[in-house]
């Protein structure tokens, strides 16, 4: 895929006239390339989102797996140039349907998981993590698929992220904003 001409700012308006289908992400009117998920990676993430999907029927909340446009900072009346931030987390879990359209979500999801890769490493755990907090996600889990483990960060009263738990291969996760569900992490780690 060609990469759109050199701007100072690159906007959401952009990322809808592009065409091809390379990854991209813009963070604050940056554009940051995205490699292609490993087979692990995709493994990983089928897993959790299936876990997360069958939990969420006849629930409120859904569950969108990558690629899913989340527009952290949209607000209503935004026009697609005026939003300078647009990712593309690897799971996303929405509570608030009015939050859902065509396009992805505006603003933040209430739980966000990443899956580290080489490449990604510096952007899931610094930058992103910045990102989520200010946005408000309320629960961030950041998947280390070498390790075989799960970091999970919850928003706090402050609106910082505090680590709540670290988990391993053979334990069960608790996921903190939807009550009463529990991922297989044996099964993600497979």
């Amino acid at each position: 895929m060609a990469l759109p001409a050199e701007k100072a700012r690159y906007t959401f308006a952009d990322s809808l006239a592009w065409e091809g289908d390379g990854r991209m992400e813009i963070i604050d009117g940056e554009i940051f390339m995205m490699a292609s998920p490993s087979s692990t990676h995709q493994e990983i993430s089928m897993e959790l989102s299936r876990q997360l999907a069958n939990y969420l029927v006849g629930k409120q909340c859904r569950v969108y797996p990558a690629p899913f446009d989340v527009r952290l900072f949209e607000e209503d009346g935004d026009a697609p140039e005026d939003v300078d931030t647009v990712v593309v987390p690897d799971i996303s879990v929405v509570c608030d349907r009015d939050k859902i359209d065509e396009r992805g979500c505006k603003g933040a999801p209430d739980l966000v998981v990443e899956i580290l890769s080489p490449s990604s490493l510096r952007t899931d755990r610094l930058i992103k993590l910045r990102l989520y907090q200010r946005a408000g996600v309320r629960e961030y889990w950041i998947v280390d698929p070498e390790n075989k483990s799960v970091q999970v960060l919850l928003l706090d009263d402050s609106g910082t992220f505090r680590p709540y738990e670290d988990y391993g291969r053979e334990e069960i996760a608790r996921v903190q904003v939807l009550d009463g569900c529990f991922i297989e992490l044996d099964k993600v780690f497979s």
